[in-house]
């Protein structure tokens, strides 16, 4: 297991979208456990395959934030929308490779997704409030959006423009 460098936008490859796993193997199980050893290190609740330069349809997630609570990783391979809610919830995102941004998106509150997971099986569930919103945001990326693409013209430039900068000065150090 080793941590991977997370891409900063703007950077071509998290604007494409990602290609299906065609099946677990170990590479996809390597993958998986180094996505969330970076995940966990950066520290995010969520971090997707191309976030890392990787264009497979893989994300992970772990939305439980209470201080004394055990981890709950989620890894999903394949990922895909069975049904959302209605009913919408807003909250202000931030992303791993848009660091120290944040914007108010809305999305469905509730959302059931589909998945294989590395067990080779196919797996089901419902998502709720920041589960939902972070199964959302991940599967976003997997189809190369990113949550700014959420947000208005003037504030994706704004923030475009900020981690333009931020490369650059990066990449001065």
């Amino acid at each position: 297991m080793s941590l991977r460098r997370i891409l900063i936008h703007p950077d071509p490859r998290l604007k494409k979208v990602a290609a299906p796993v065609a099946r677990i193997t170990p590479e996809i199980e390597t993958l998986a456990a180094d996505m969330l050893a970076t995940m966990y290190d950066a520290p995010g609740i969520g971090l997707a395959a191309p976030q890392i330069g990787v264009l497979s349809r893989v994300f992970v997630m772990d939305a439980n934030r209470e201080p004394d609570a055990e981890p709950e990783p989620h890894v999903l391979v394949n990922p895909e929308v069975v049904s959302v809610s209605e009913a919408l919830s807003s909250y202000e995102e931030g992303c791993l490779s848009i660091p120290e941004q944040y914007g108010e998106v809305t999305r469905p509150s509730e959302v059931r997704l589909r998945w294989l997971g590395l067990d080779g099986r196919t797996h089901e569930r419902d998502f709720d409030g920041l589960w939902a919103t972070c199964a959302q945001h991940e599967l976003d990326h997997l189809n190369g959006v990113l949550f700014i693409d959420h947000l208005s013209a003037i504030k994706r430039q704004m923030i475009t423009r900020r981690m333009v900068k931020l490369k650059r000065e990066n990449a001065r150090a």
